[in-house]
């Protein structure tokens, strides 16, 4: 059996991201971030591949993966068009999760953006926590199963006689 054919890409994947944002004025505004160009986006995700590296290979604590020009080099990439009027209307904090939302948006897709973005950056709010796991497993364990439905039962079975212990 044939498939149904692609999809136009556009029709599915979202190539920009509009992140409501509260400015330093106090306003919610709707910043619009552009997609990268394919060369950008490539070097968006070996700088980063980069990055996992060395902190998989131990890197001191202390070793910056980044110094701040190639952290805002960085940044200017992942924000394109958008980079000078999020600099101008937020503060730092502000800026680097907007900024960090958008680089994982370009390297992990649109889910992984969404989800840190919502987290407020905190890395323990992005997965589901213990408490939520076992709640929603203990939910599907509680659900009883469904009985037949042939109209017939099978008999119970019947306990075996213990052999008395010896004394």
């Amino acid at each position: 059996m044939a498939g149904q054919g692609f999809q136009v890409l556009e029709e599915f994947l979202g190539d920009s991201l509009d992140l409501p944002i509260r400015c330093n004025d106090g306003q919610v505004r709707t910043f619009h971030i552009p997609p990268c160009s394919a060369e950008d986006g490539m070097r968006v995700e070996t700088i980063m591949e980069t990055g996992l590296r060395l902190a998989a290979g131990g890197a001191e604590p202390d070793t910056e993966v980044l110094d701040d020009a190639a952290e805002m080099d960085l940044y200017r990439i992942a924000l394109g068009s958008a980079h000078d009027e999020l600099q101008q209307h937020l503060a730092w904090p502000r800026f680097r999760h907007v900024a960090i939302t958008s680089v994982l948006w370009i390297t992990q897709g649109l889910d992984t953006a969404e989800q840190y973005w919502n987290s407020g950056g905190d890395p323990s709010l992005m997965a589901p926590n213990r408490a939520a796991r076992r709640a929603s497993s203990a939910a599907a364990s509680s659900t009883p199963r469904r009985g037949s439905t042939s109209g017939t039962s099978t008999p119970r079975a019947t306990a075996r006689p213990r052999k008395a212990a010896k004394t």
